[in-house]
């Protein structure tokens, strides 16, 4: 195999060199991730200015910019050879539900999809400061060889999140659905270093409608989830509806 491996925590984040490490041996891989951490990019693109790199080693490239920007860059770009597959991850945080919207983890995925390369995501269901990201990265050596046996290609890519457990505690992956998060609406009022008012989003973990399917009640029962998405996002009952217009 050869795999090109991106995230949006950084390329020093633990989760990524666990990745790295599972598939030493067994792929030749490439890392091309952000300098720096930057999660909820989504599909950010760098535009009108000039994105630099540091080559850490051989085929390792820290970019300054987002995660699309390193999918991109890499395959059009740095590597030396045409991936059989792009892995975004291991992402510290799930990415469940409406999260995709705003994951760059999941945006990295997407993007090599969009380039026309087989791809998933994988994220862990944990906000520990130090998790355990073993299982995740076993699981995603097993899954890497099933996606490329099954010839699961674009326009398709995958979601894939895991609960934090032990690993014995782990239960056996569903196929999922998209499900629906419910996010804090709350906003913090701060004061910023230069005395003008700033704001914080965010606040309270979000949560999950308990579709039975989802993604989310799958993580929270302790399984792992796959979740197949796509590049087409159009709405076709409404396309249908929309076609009656009158305006």
């Amino acid at each position: 195999m050869k795999i090109l491996i991106t995230n949006d925590d950084g390329i020093e984040a633990p989760g990524l060199a666990t990745l790295v490490q599972a598939f030493a041996g067994q792929a030749e891989i490439a890392v091309a991730a952000p300098d720096q951490e930057r999660s909820a990019t989504s599909h950010s693109v760098t535009l009108r200015k000039p994105i630099g790199l540091r080559e850490l080693g051989k085929r390792r490239w820290a970019i300054e910019g987002t995660p699309v920007d390193c999918v991109h860059l890499a395959v059009l770009k740095l590597l030396d050879f045409k991936p059989d597959l792009v892995i975004s991850g291991i992402n510290h945080g799930a990415n469940l539900g409406c999260d995709i919207i705003y994951s760059g983890t999941v945006a990295g995925a997407r993007e090599a999809a969009l380039l026309g390369f087989p791809a998933f995501a994988i994220s862990l269901n944990s906000w520990n400061s130090h998790p355990n990201f073993q299982p995740a990265a076993e699981f995603a050596v097993k899954l890497a060889r099933q996606v490329l046996a099954r010839k699961i290609q674009p326009p398709t890519f995958l979601n894939v999140n895991l609960p934090d457990l032990p690993p014995a505690e782990i239960k056996p992956f569903r196929i999922t659905r998209q499900g629906r998060r419910i996010y804090s609406k709350k906003i913090e009022e701060i004061l910023k270093p230069n005395g003008q008012p700033g704001f914080v989003l965010g606040g309270d973990s979000a949560s999950g409608e308990p579709i039975e399917d989802s993604d989310i009640v799958a993580v929270d029962q302790g399984h792992i989830s796959i979740t197949p998405l796509q590049l087409d996002t159009t709405s076709y009952p409404a396309l249908l509806q929309l076609r009656g217009f009158k305006i």
